[in-house]
């Protein structure tokens, strides 16, 4: 299935004829290959059709627009220097019509969403087998369903007229832009939840067995509970029976978890571990190819920024390698056991600090960041660091960094919470650095990751059932699946079996005391509201591009990053309209429109 990606998916969308996101206004035709709207309706080019739409995943999860405009400005992810320096325009709210990383997610959406209107409009002609048509019918719904859905949670209401009509394929060149339409939000959530429940009733029940993913059932519940979940928060577009409908799809994923395929893991550390891709907590990833840009269809395989490369393992670095001397030498080098230090994305001191507050019990904390690194050369050993020795450690509180230091025997460098950078205190560029995407087996340390993306995973739809639960007035039916996520992250390897039990019994609880004198009581029902189980979610989830549309489209984004200033760069620049995305201003320069700014998001 990967050799197929590469070998036909560019060339086959780029044949088709599409709406005016990529159109210019002068449209010159030069086929460069035989795949033609007439090889979409064999069958053969109904199966090509369909890779296309697996492939074109890749460019909205993992590239540097995804990770960008999906984790940069929330409470979690602030700026790092290079960030900075580099204005990133999503992470300080700079953010314009033109901003190139809002491009990718609507120019590479809708050709996607052309060509599945294609694949369910040609089907039912098409002779094939009739099993394999059918779940083909039921792939082209879901990336339907997901590829609008992406488009809805960045910029709201988008066009379902792509030129022939609502839903239908469109060959023939089209400029306008049939954005001003009445209800068009709802329709739009109409159309995915539609898409979304016609997928989860089609596809296959159980999970691939033998790796690769191809989508079944658990993943398009999960998507289509989350479609109710977000519509349930719109005034436009809400339904009344959207809290129940969430709570039923999640809870089928949940309770059906034997035929599915799909379990929870005993260690948290297992779901990310390089090598445990396709373990059975993940729901649906975005596959590539290990070392191989080609095949990952990079547009410049000498550039590794460029296409649908997936940045993640080299996005949340800090500076290990040049930043932080001992004794005038720096012992780390840049090598690919840390990944590329490009120091995008830092974590904010309300995720560090708050949201991990608890880093002993809760072991997710540990198994999310890098806190040490090791020295990788001999330029310290006149303080004594050799190689394989600790360079850096970023202590988990004051406290005990305090303490490590007071003993004075540490010949590595001890930074505490107060220390990490922050734009504003930029003396160190060190901070916990995400490590769910490391990747060892890149060719070298300026290479992209070949592991497949984490879209959908079973502890969300765990959370997003707890949530539709608390929406719906039943937090009783919440506290139990919250408490499971709970008492798996108080695992580790090696504890005692009294040791685990203490520590499920704490994270079964809340403090009620102060950080240095605890008092515990058990959570319940009262306890379970949306702000808690938005804090569970960054705990649970934190990095997984979900954050900016998580607070977004719940209508907290201004809430959590301005008036609770979680994110010192952002909040004083976050204003009200920052909820949608600018619609591209090439977009509204292509369409032949009449008052192209009323087209436009407000404040833009």
């Amino acid at each position: 299935m990967e050799k197929t990606f590469s070998k036909i998916s560019a060339a086959f969308i780029s044949c088709l004829l599409l709406i005016a996101s990529s159109c210019s206004k002068k449209l010159i035709e030069e086929p460069k290959t035989v795949f033609t709207i007439e090889y979409l309706k064999t069958a053969n080019g109904l199966q090509s059709g369909t890779v296309a739409l697996y492939s074109g995943m890749r460019y909205i999860y993992g590239p540097n627009g995804g990770l960008n405009t999906m984790n940069s400005g929330t409470d979690e992810w602030s700026l790092g220097d290079q960030g900075a320096s580099s204005g990133l325009d999503c992470g300080a709210y700079n953010l314009n019509s033109t901003n190139g990383d809002i491009l990718t997610p609507w120019n590479r959406s809708f050709n996607n969403i052309n060509l599945a209107n294609g694949i369910i409009a040609f089907a039912p002609s098409i002779t094939m087998d009739a099993n394999l048509k059918a779940k083909i019918v039921a792939e082209a719904h879901f990336f339907r369903g997901l590829y609008y859905f992406g488009l809805v949670q960045q910029f709201g209401a988008v066009p379902l007229d792509l030129g022939s009509g609502d839903s239908a394929f469109n060959q023939q060149p089209f400029q306008g832009f049939n954005r001003l339409v009445p209800d068009l939000l709802k329709k739009n959530y109409q159309l995915i939840i539609n898409d979304f429940t016609y997928a989860s009733q089609n596809l296959p029940t159980a999970r691939p067995a033998n790796g690769g993913f191809y989508i079944y059932k658990a993943a398009a519940y999960h998507m289509l509970a989350k479609a109710y979940l977000f519509r349930s928060y719109n005034a436009t577009a809400k339904q009344p029976t959207d809290f129940k409908s969430a709570w039923d799809a999640a809870k089928y994923v949940i309770d059906n978890q034997a035929s599915l395929g799909n379990s929870l893991l005993t260690d948290y550390a297992d779901i990310h571990k390089e090598g445990n891709d396709y373990n059975a907590e993940i729901l649906y990833s975005v596959e590539r190819i290990q070392g191989s840009p080609f095949d990952n269809e990079t547009n410049d395989v000498s550039n590794e920024f460029s296409g649908k490369a997936n940045m993640s393992c080299n996005w949340f670095n800090s500076n290990y390698q040049n930043n932080v001397s001992i004794n005038g030498a720096f012992p780390c080098d840049r090598v690919i056991q840390y990944m590329r230090p490009l120091r995008q994305l830092a974590p904010n001191p309300w995720l560090i600090d708050s949201a991990f507050a608890d880093k002993r019990n809760d072991s997710r904390y540990d198994n999310t960041f890098r806190t040490v690194w090791l020295a990788t050369n001999n330029n310290a050993a006149a303080s004594g660091v050799r190689v394989g020795d600790t360079a850096y450690f970023l202590a988990p509180s004051k406290a005990y960094g305090d303490s490590l230091k007071a003993l004075g025997t540490k010949k590595y460098i001890i930074l505490d919470p107060t220390q990490f950078y922050l734009v504003s205190r930029p003396a160190y560029q060190l901070y916990p650095s995400l490590k769910k995407y490391d990747d060892n087996k890149r060719a070298t340390i300026q290479d992209a990751s070949g592991r497949p993306f984490v879209v959908s995973k079973l502890s969300e739809v765990y959370l997003e059932a707890a949530e539709a639960a608390i929406l719906d007035g039943r937090p009783a039916d919440a506290l139990p699946l919250i408490l499971t996520l709970r008492q798996r992250a108080a695992y580790r390897p090696g504890l005692s079996t009294a040791e685990l039990s203490a520590r499920q019994a704490v994270m079964r609880s809340k403090n009620v005391g102060t950080a240095t004198v605890p008092s515990y009581v058990n959570l319940t029902a009262a306890d379970m509201t949306v702000d808690f189980v938005m804090t569970e979610r960054s705990r649970e989830l934190c990095g997984e591009s979900l954050r900016w549309t998580d607070l977004a489209c719940r209508g907290l984004l201004i809430e959590y990053v301005k008036n609770r200033a979680r994110n010192p760069v952002a909040a004083p620049k976050i204003q009200p309209h920052h909820v949608l995305r600018p619609i591209p201003q090439s977009q509204l320069d292509a369409s032949i429109i009449s008052n192209p700014a009323s087209y436009q998001n407000p404040g833009y």
